[in-house]
């Protein structure tokens, strides 16, 4: 059994973006679940910062190739892993802690008939299911802010690294001006159970045996990402209404006035990490 984390389960149990809300889109647009392509799921399953272009960028850091052997880490739904496996050609398995999404993640890779090549896996970031040196390659996007030990993620994912094989993710980052009270309501509000500085992501990368450290500041980016999720989900109203209620619909758009405050005061970021594997860590 996988111990429970319920605000981290919760808050994605109730997540917009999920399998009903997609699903209900690709409807409207007049598309049945007989005729669907991997492209007619872009514009709904990717659930991070930056679209397709967020995942390319990853994909070049991580060096994937055509024969990678790709992890996932807190892949969620799986758009990423099916983005990587329909355009780059490799493999790649996707764990994540939350039960439906998995489910939900494999439901949609069959109906696309990617499910020779992207698999979905329940897991915990901090103990990978996975066998030494099993992937070439590592990425997660916006999903270790959820994973209270982030030291022992990322020397999970030096394990399952081959020597040279490559990490590359991003997420959130805090900065010195980020108050308690403020860390204390991302947690409450989205299970953000530790927001970590980029110095600490790099002195982590490094004791887990990474080297090549790399790290890109996202923050001003993510302000104009943070204001078109915010339109999205403006735009699903009527599904996340219908499904989780008005307050839950309210509760998402007073979060992301919060976040945009956050961010544009300097107070939270967004940064992606890149990293080489020298070494088996154990």
């Amino acid at each position: 059994m996988i111990p429970a984390l319920p605000d981290v389960v919760d808050f994605y149990d109730r997540h917009p973006i999920n399998e009903s809300q997609i699903m209900g889109a690709l409807y409207r647009q007049g598309k049945g679940e007989r005729s669907l392509r991997p492209e007619d799921l872009y514009e709904w399953d990717q659930d991070h910062y930056g679209g397709l272009a967020a995942v390319e960028a990853l994909a070049r850091r991580a060096e994937i190739g055509p024969r990678s052997a790709v992890l996932d880490v807190c892949a969620g739904l799986g758009g990423p892993a099916r983005f990587l496996a329909r355009h780059v050609g490799c493999r790649v398995t996707g764990i994540d802690l939350n039960q439906g999404r998995c489910a939900a993640g494999r439901r949609l890779t069959a109906l696309v008939g990617l499910q020779a090549r992207v698999r979905m896996v329940r897991g915990r970031a901090e103990r990978l299911p996975f066998r030494d040196g099993a992937f070439t390659a590592v990425v997660s996007q916006e999903g270790l802010l959820h994973v209270p030990d982030k030291e022992a993620a990322l020397a999970e994912t030096a394990r399952v690294l081959i020597a040279g094989g490559r990490i590359a993710f991003t997420d959130w980052i805090s900065t010195s001006r980020l108050g308690d009270g403020e860390r204390e309501r991302l947690q409450t509000w989205m299970a953000a159970t530790a927001i970590a500085t980029t110095s600490r992501y790099r002195a982590y990368l490094a004791r887990a045996g990474f080297v090549a450290i790399e790290a890109e500041d996202l923050s001003g980016a993510w302000i104009d990402l943070l204001r078109e999720r915010a339109r999205m989900y403006r735009a699903v109203r009527a599904d996340t209404v219908a499904r989780f209620g008005q307050a839950r619909y309210d509760e998402y758009t007073q979060l992301y006035e919060f976040f945009v405050g956050l961010v544009t005061a300097g107070k939270l970021g967004g940064a992606r990490f890149s990293a080489t594997a020298s070494r088996r860590t154990f």
